[in-house]
């Protein structure tokens, strides 16, 4: 294979592409890190964090990627033998549930078909039936990353209220945070954990929980032994810009930075930028006369569109015959979607003309591949674009 000329398309649903003004704060000269200097930042990216998960409780950071905040999420607020609802919406819903598994915890898994967000009347019904209260927690993934749909968050909330249920709320927004709008405190989410590497428009490296004052309170009495992960030493040294062990640094610098592009640019407007190209996203994919995973339209993903291939077709010869000819990354399925499924990232710092290069890559691979399609998929997303003019001006940031 040739050296291939131009920038590389990483159109994956992360890691996202990091922009420059990111990677040169990363390059920083280390320092102290329990100098004031580093006091400073600490407080900065502490406090900065709790405007992208909208609360104003603690946020913790761990040096780990996505996966370790799922298991602080679990070690500070259960309890072996303890039984939580979780809904099966793709792979890493999946994921989740084996790790809580490991740690003796019971599962109830609402069975789902991947095509869809989590059923907020099915939790409710489930909870509604729990009369003796078994269920500790409720534990629902915001976008599935595997599939392309995001779950109804405000919703389930106001299911587990309709049931007057008292179990924990802990959602996964790992590939949501700072690309859809989402709402810790108002939504009154009990954990929310999320990583650095999607809409945060970080390396992989940085974990979150952000924590209601219902689930400190269960960390003190739980039963699930922890040290790296205990929140009371995060918290408790957090509030004087330190870590009870040896920070990230670098990736702070970088998480500093991130924070303030997303102000400069205003969620709102990343909000509404992320919808905007998701839609020009699945306007491309329905002219190819292919298949949109998600099927709930109220449940499409800003972050990443799934498609699925037509039937003999599969899926990774696609994407390595689109990445040798063309230079562009596509996710792969994964799960029970392998070889059935790709999906086309449009998130963090991803634009108009980003969008459209990645639409034509894909375009000249379904050709280059032979798989069955309509041509004129990039030009239906650009005229959908281009009629979009007033909603691409961007509201003033107050």
């Amino acid at each position: 294979m040739s050296a291939q000329q131009g920038r590389h398309f990483l159109h994956i649903p992360g890691p996202s592409p990091i922009p420059d003004r990111i990677l040169r704060a990363i390059a920083m000269p280390i320092i102290d890190h329990r100098s004031a200097e580093f006091a400073v930042l600490g407080k900065q990216v502490l406090d900065g964090s709790k405007a992208v998960f909208k609360t104003k409780q603690p946020v913790v950071i761990y040096p780990a990627s996505g996966t370790g905040a799922w298991e602080a999420a679990i070690v500070n607020t259960l309890s072996p033998g303890d039984t939580v609802l979780m809904a099966e919406t793709g792979h890493f819903a999946t994921l989740w549930k084996q790790i809580a598994t490991r740690f003796g915890i019971e599962v109830e898994f609402i069975p789902g078909d991947w095509r869809r967000g989590a059923d907020p009347a099915a939790i409710e019904a489930r909870l509604s039936e729990d009369k003796a209260r078994k269920i500790t927690a409720v534990m629902v993934v915001h976008n599935e990353t595997s599939t392309g749909s995001t779950s109804r968050i405000a919703e389930i909330r106001k299911a587990i209220d309709a049931a007057g249920h008292p179990a924990l709320f802990m959602v996964d927004t790992i590939s949501s945070l700072a690309s859809v709008d989402y709402r810790h405190d108002e939504w009154q989410v009990d954990v929310t954990v999320s990583g650095s590497q999607k809409g945060l428009m970080l390396p992989p490296g940085l974990s979150f929980n952000a924590i209601s004052e219902k689930a400190l309170a269960a960390s003190k009495t739980n039963k699930l032994p922890r040290s790296y992960w205990d929140w009371q030493e995060m918290v408790k040294i957090n509030a004087t810009g330190f870590f009870p062990y040896t920070p990230a640094t670098n990736l702070l610098y970088g998480l500093k930075e991130a924070l303030a592009m997303l102000q400069e640019e205003g969620l709102d407007n990343v909000f509404a930028r992320h919808k905007r190209l998701a839609a020009a996203c699945r306007v491309a994919v329905e002219t190819w006369g292919l298949e949109v995973l998600c099927q709930n339209p109220a449940e499409h993903s800003p972050v990443l569109t799934g498609v699925l291939m037509p039937p003999s077709h599969d899926a990774d010869r696609f994407r390595k015959i689109t990445l040798e000819k063309y230079n562009i990354s596509l996710g792969s399925g994964l799960g029970k979607v392998a070889g059935k499924v790709f999906r086309i990232g449009h998130l963090g710092e991803c634009n108009e003309l980003a969008l459209l290069g990645a639409l034509s890559g894909v375009e000249m691979g379904l050709a280059a591949a032979g798989v069955p399609h309509r041509s004129g998929g990039v030009q239906a997303a650009m005229a959908m674009l281009e009629g979009q003019t007033e909603a691409n001006a961007p509201k003033a940031v107050a």
